[in-house]
């Protein structure tokens, strides 16, 4: 049984770093080859894919949920946390709102001496890079019964932005990045929120119990948008450069 409120947020992260990997991986293609490119991809998923394995196999072991939870909730704040400032800065206007462009060339500039072995690494290093922050989600979102969930909208992520990608054979620029990591950085946020204090104080901390996410979403997420509307005025005042 798919849980949908696990599938879903997994999802939408799960696609916008596949989508930066993706841009990764096209720009390193056009140095190295398609081969090459592929074959970086696939060993760093192939390491995701056995951390996630590792992790499932832990769980099922029995390791201490409590522990566990105050970790991923730590790593959760500092990720949410880069994630919001990032979509408030775009929705500001203080960022562009796509980079993917950006990163492309970055990447067919670091390669411009054509060395095979550089941009295998940065393949690699792109994928197994983006795909940490995958698996962070996939953990964090999955260790309370719903791990079939989590780990099967990630791959389906995985599949929907790769086979867009080898359609349009282009960086992905016209995916709704920002809005997507402004919902997603919210509720990442929200459940690093809730499982931080949770594992530090008792599971009765929250009123309401799992209902207070939804309060903390809202607040998270009305909370950005108010600042990204504050900072959009406070740039057109000239006070924000």
């Amino acid at each position: 049984m798919v849980v949908w409120t696990v599938a879903v947020p997994t999802f939408l992260a799960a696609a916008v770093e596949w989508v930066e990997a993706f841009t990764i991986v096209l720009a390193v293609s056009l140095t190295i080859g398609w081969r090459g490119a592929v074959g970086a991809a696939a060993t760093a998923l192939v390491a995701l894919a056995a951390m996630t394995a590792a992790t499932g196999g832990a769980l099922s072991l029995g390791l201490s949920l409590g522990w566990l939870q105050l970790v991923i909730g730590v790593f959760l704040l500092l990720f949410g946390v880069r994630w919001l400032a990032k979509a408030i800065a775009r929705q500001s206007g203080l960022k562009a709102l796509h980079d993917e462009a950006e990163k492309f060339d970055r990447t067919r500039v670091l390669l411009a001496g054509g060395d095979w072995y550089a941009g295998w690494v940065i393949a690699f290093k792109g994928v197994l890079l983006e795909g940490l922050e995958v698996w962070l989600i996939v953990v964090a979102l999955g260790i309370h019964g719903a791990w079939a969930s989590s780990v099967g909208a990630a791959m389906a992520a995985l599949l929907v932005v790769a086979t867009a990608g080898l359609l349009v054979r282009a960086p992905l620029a016209r995916v709704p990045e920002n809005a997507i990591k402004f919902a997603v950085g919210a509720m990442i946020v929200s459940f690093g929120t809730f499982w931080t204090l949770e594992s530090l104080a008792s599971p009765n901390v929250w009123p309401g119990g799992d209902w207070s996410l939804i309060g903390l979403v809202i607040f998270y997420g009305g909370g950005g948008m108010i600042l990204a509307s504050l900072l959009r005025r406070s740039a057109r005042w000239g006070v924000v450069r």
